[in-house]
């Protein structure tokens, strides 16, 4: 029932001439007489200075001891220096201390930067969820998996995690070589017949490449050419708009507007490709991809469940594990395009770094091209198995220290779902940001000497396999990456065919070994490379 439906201002000034009749103390008179007394803009200078005192009060109240700016730019805080980041900036701030902190509008962020402090909010489930930032839920959707938590998260995840098992990841070999060999011809073409072998900036063709790989994978050949090649071209608005800084309102032509737009296409084009999917399925198609074998798992489960029950008794060894309902086509394509959200810019990092580094350390592609050609029997083209793939020491060895040396994903965004005792002197007020960052732990000299050089040989004869926990690369606790088995095995079998089908040159600049942040990290130039074919080996 609404209580002042209408308003009438003849009423409205009797009531108040009736309560000011009542106010025995004079109070509300003297009160309502002085504000007569203002002007318009005084009174609204008054409100600014007191939202501006009450911003940098609760800032300093949610700072606390930590360390952090002693006062902040009122309401926005860093938000303009934050626009384009700057790595050393963060690596100063991971420095400061094992908490410090900034305020960006409406959000107290805290940054863990110490290997167990980060450790400690990775595994906190009960103080803290992933919260990626504000544009996050437009462009995913606020009801995707990847924003529940506790048992909800628990019970969707196990019915992804048989996707990723072994036996289903050599099942997706033979599509990946497949893009690879067709995208290290368009390197040649690209480097010699559009460039005269001049040296080119190739980080953009990495992500092309890294998210045609992805789709593949993920959606196998539902998804076209051309809508592969524009998902690749319109992802980088995506990555803009997810930044971890942004504007918190979507307005027209903004980051987040553009990368809205963008988002809505590749959950449409993953939509139609769910639907022809089930489809294809359900006529006995053969599985090439992640998402034919989850329709597989939602219709295996259905046909048990359906035979439980018409009452047919069926043998305990005939039930799915896990058993999973059926989802529609888009709850799929939301699921599907966070697969690619995780893997299309690490990935990236990781494909551009790889070639950047094998390119100045020739001495460390030579051990990995040698090791592979004989893994073949000479035969470059020769498929190998998940299990042959890792067991190539100076391949794995390179891919590892590369995540380690420069490791895609620097910073992950928690939420604290209640106030989260960090130390022993300071508890995270609830809702504020805790962000743990991975870069200190791998690069920490005690578990990885000479931690700022890159030396794969600590991957053979040392013990850096010991250090797991500072290996935190793909996280670590109840959000761990899904995908970290499969993400090292392709930028392992990437590299191998790489290193036997192609050579590569480095052009390299005062920015080469500069940072550039871009949701993960690239080298400031972009890298420039050149790329020939190389000659079969006799």
């Amino acid at each position: 029932m609404a209580v002042n439906a209408s308003f009438s201002p003849t009423a409205d000034a009797n009531a108040l001439h009736s309560v000011v009749q009542m106010d025995t103390t004079g109070i509300l008179s003297t009160f309502l007489n002085v504000l007569n007394g203002f002007s318009g803009w005084t009174i609204a200078l008054t409100l600014i200075l007191g939202l501006i005192a009450y911003d940098q009060l609760m800032y300093i109240w949610n700072k606390g001891s930590i360390v952090g700016p002693l006062f902040k730019i009122p309401f926005i805080g860093p938000f303009l220096e934050s626009v384009n980041p700057n790595f050393n900036t963060y690596h100063a701030k991971w420095l400061s201390g094992p908490l410090s902190c900034v305020s960006v509008f409406h959000k107290f962020v805290i940054i863990a930067s110490t290997r167990d402090m980060a450790r400690k909010v990775f595994n906190s489930p009960n103080f803290v969820k992933p919260c990626v930032v504000d544009a996050a839920y437009k462009l995913l959707r606020p009801d995707n998996w990847v924003f529940l938590d506790g048992k909800a998260h628990v019970d969707y995840r196990k019915g992804l995690n048989g996707l990723f098992t072994r036996q289903a990841l050599d099942q997706y070999l033979p599509g990946q070589e497949a893009v690879y060999n067709e995208y290290f011809q368009k390197f040649v073409h690209k480097s010699q017949v559009e460039n005269k072998g001049e040296p080119v900036q190739f980080m953009g063709e990495f992500r092309e490449l890294m998210c045609a790989l992805s789709c593949r994978t993920f959606v196998g050949h539902y998804c076209s050419e051309a809508a592969i090649k524009k998902i690749a071209d319109d992802y980088y608005l995506i990555t803009a708009a997810l930044e971890l800084v942004n504007f918190p309102i979507i307005l027209p032509f903004t980051k987040s507007w553009y990368g809205k737009k963008s988002a809505d296409m590749v959950l449409d084009e993953f939509t139609k490709c769910a639907a022809k999917s089930k489809v294809r399925m359900a006529a006995g198609g053969k599985k090439d991809c992640i998402l034919d074998f989850w329709v597989c798992s939602m219709m295996e489960s259905e046909a048990y469940r359906k035979k439980v029950a018409s009452g047919i008794e069926v043998p305990a060894s005939e039930k799915p594990t896990p058993l999973i309902r059926n989802f529609s086509d888009f709850e799929i394509s939301m699921t599907l395009f966070t697969f690619l959200f995780a893997s299309q810019d690490a990935t990236s990092s990781a494909a551009t770094w790889l070639f950047q580094i094998m390119a100045d350390r020739p001495e460390f592609l030579d051990k990995v091209r040698e090791e592979n050609i004989a893994a073949r029997n000479g035969d470059i083209h020769a498929p190998l198995s998940l299990d042959q793939i890792e067991s190539l020491p100076w391949t794995r060895a390179v891919v590892k220290e590369t995540l380690r040396y420069r490791p895609p994903v620097i910073m992950v965004p928690y939420v604290a779902k209640k106030a989260f005792p960090l130390t022993d002197t300071y508890t995270a007020p609830k809702g504020s940001m805790v962000i743990p960052t991975t870069y200190l732990a791998l690069h920490d000299p005690e578990a990885y000497p000479n931690p700022d050089s890159f030396e794969p040989e600590r991957w053979i004869s040392g013990d850096a396999d010991k250090q797991v926990k500072n290996w935190l690369v793909f996280g670590t606790g109840t959000h761990y990456c899904l995908g970290q088995v499969y993400a090292q095995a392709n930028l392992m079998l990437m590299i191998g065919k790489a290193s036997m089908m192609l050579d590569w040159k480095h052009k390299i600049t005062d920015q080469s070994e500069v940072i550039k942040v871009f949701a993960t990290i690239f080298p400031m130039d972009d890298c420039y490379l050149t790329f020939t074919d190389r000659p079969s080996p006799a």
